[in-house]
């Protein structure tokens, strides 16, 4: 009978593959930041990043327009949309800028372009991302952290 040592397999660590590309619509700010953080959920920016200007998108990832809920942004978004191409239909990712509805010029517009999008996932107003440093610290507060998982899960189907 021998009494070597059973050899255990080697772990390997979860691969992580970028999954989202965000985009700007109308400006680079706190609210890109932190839905790029929401999409990640700690992937160390491998699930999801944004692409810099004139960044090709990577094949097999999901487009992801960033845009927040005023008109200027909704007519930002609909001239995007509509130079878009042969590339996949693009997700839309709105950031609600104040704790009331969108316009209806606004919401006429979104409501427009749906056909044209793979989905449409609305951020409520969160009032912390006025007094944050960055996205981490953001990604602290609990309305923050309910806000990404919900935008997690309607992005991912499991609504």
């Amino acid at each position: 009978m021998s009494t070597q040592p059973v050899a255990e397999k080697p772990v390997r660590p979860e691969r992580i593959t970028l999954r989202y590309a965000l985009m700007p619509v109308d400006g680079n700010g706190i609210a890109l930041a932190t839905v790029a953080r929401m999409l990640d959920d700690d992937g160390g920016g491998a699930r999801a990043r944004v692409l810099a200007p004139g960044e090709q998108i990577p094949y097999g990832v999901a487009p992801v327009l960033v845009a927040d809920t005023t008109l200027h942004a909704a007519v930002r978004v609909q001239e995007t949309v509509l130079r878009w191409g042969p590339m996949p239909r693009p997700w839309l990712v709105l950031v609600s800028e104040s704790p009331v509805r969108p316009v209806q010029d606004a919401r006429f517009l979104i409501r427009g372009l749906g056909s044209r999008l793979a989905g449409v996932a609305t951020l409520p107003y969160l009032p912390v991302l006025r007094a944050v440093k960055g996205a981490e610290e953001a990604l602290e507060y609990k309305d923050v952290r309910a806000a990404a998982q919900k935008l997690r899960r309607t992005m991912e189907g499991k609504r």
